[in-house]
């Protein structure tokens, strides 16, 4: 390493829980850098699903020490109710670490959250009404509430009584009972857990630790990146990582980008490549598109090479992992998005202007599908060889060498891929 980042290359739900589960065999930590519970991984492993939203995927390694990094929004029930959740299945969670600077998200964050997407009216962005955006203006406003506000009731009951002022006329918060509640139901079960989590990072690296670093979302929900306004209210890119963990530039040394076979998108916003016909449907149902947490339906499409060239720009990419490569299995043919036309002009790169890209239309290069089951390959030559084509195609036209190729949901569904000579 001595540290690597993961990161997502489209809208989100790409994978990445299961290629970061993969790379923490090789791990001594796994740090969560930012977002909140409006991302989920689902991890099936000897036939048992996790569903995590807060916790590093590196909590089913006993050698690895999950890390809930200072960029990170917590939700301190949720956390609970997720630790919980794995211990019923036999995980060992007492090795999970918190950052003291992580900012708390409370009830009234969520009820702010509904209530600016109620008057969006048909412009809402689409958020999963979890209180994410609002607890993060609080953190650019200095006025959020940290979980080291929990050791000191005084200083916490301070705080909350002057955001309450705050949100007078808007939204009512009950400060006392707010304040009961994170004393009795959250702080004795959280604040043993909390450290200063860039010194334990330093610390580990000086040691020759092997630190994995996995964000939330993907490169084009990302605040000043992604396809704003339609975006979250923090930065999952690569960059954000030294940020969000407090890790230096130089510390990371490599960046895996994570990439679906074809995309997905949830919420509003622009996309070129989404279809509305019979193979949109398909995807939905061999993929299982609905979201982890909020169980919405997901908007598909094909493969969209020139968003996954910018995000190798954006992140400094070394390396692809491609994810959900079989359920293009029954396809007749499939595409992938080479360059768009705007106004009478065929481009390779994403329009810096959001109208331009609503009004892009896709470049495809059509390829035969395989029309078979890959579901058992565990190595490159045990794929049709249009499969392969295809990934070489994804290869050729990002620019970024593919390493890991997931064939289906289990942990061992993977193989590593070198482009055939």
């Amino acid at each position: 390493m001595p540290a690597k980042v993961v990161v997502g290359t489209q809208w989100g739900d790409e994978g990445k829980g299961k290629f970061t589960d993969l790379l923490a065999i090789d791990a001594t930590h796994v740090v969560r850098y930012q977002g909140g519970h409006n991302a989920g991984h689902t991890l099936v492993v000897d036939g048992v699903t996790f569903k995590l939203q807060l916790v590093p995927s590196g909590i089913l390694y006993p050698q690895v020490v999950p890390v809930i990094a200072n960029g990170v929004v917590v939700d301190p029930w949720v956390l609970l109710s997720e630790l919980a959740m794995l211990e019923s299945k036999g995980i060992d969670v007492s090795k999970l670490v918190v950052s003291g600077n992580a900012h708390v998200i409370l009830p009234y964050h969520q009820e702010i959250d509904a209530l600016n997407e109620a008057a969006l009216g048909d412009s809402k962005i689409g958020t999963t009404l979890r209180g994410i955006g609002p607890a993060y203006a609080d953190k650019a406003d200095r006025v959020g509430i940290r979980l080291q506000d929990l050791v000191r009731p005084a200083y916490l009951k301070e705080r909350i009584s002057s955001v309450a002022r705050g949100l007078a006329g808007r939204v009512d918060v009950d400060v006392d009972a707010l304040v009961d509640r994170l004393l009795t139901e959250i702080a004795p079960f959280v604040t043993p857990r909390l450290t200063d989590t860039v010194a334990l990072l330093h610390d580990a690296l000086e040691n020759g630790a092997r630190i994995l670093l996995e964000g939330a979302q993907a490169t084009f929900l990302d605040i000043d990146h992604g396809t704003y306004p339609f975006v979250t209210s923090s930065n999952p890119t690569a960059g954000f990582a030294s940020v969000g963990s407090g890790l230096g530039p130089r510390d990371i040394t490599e960046v895996i980008g994570v990439a679906k076979a074809y995309s997905t998108r949830v919420g509003s916003g622009p996309y070129p490549t989404e279809l509305f016909d019979e193979v949109g449907n398909l995807l939905v149902e061999r993929g299982h598109e609905f979201g982890t947490n909020t169980g919405r339906r997901r908007r598909t499409g094909w493969f969209d090479a020139v968003m996954v060239r910018q995000a190798a720009r954006l992140n400094s990419l070394s390396e692809l992992a491609i994810t959900k490569l079989d359920i293009l299995d029954t396809l007749e043919t499939v595409k992938i998005c080479v360059a768009y036309e705007l106004d009478g002009q065929r481009i390779r790169h994403l329009p810096g202007d959001s109208d331009d890209f609503a009004r892009a239309t896709p470049v495809y290069v059509e390829m035969p599908g395989w029309q078979c089951d890959i579901s058992s390959a565990r190595t490159p030559e045990e794929l049709p060889a249009a499969a392969r084509d295809y990934l070489a195609c994804i290869e050729r036209e990002t620019g970024v060498p593919i390493n890991l190729v997931g064939t289906g949901p289990g942990r061992d569904q993977i193989l590593y891929w070198t482009t055939p000579a």
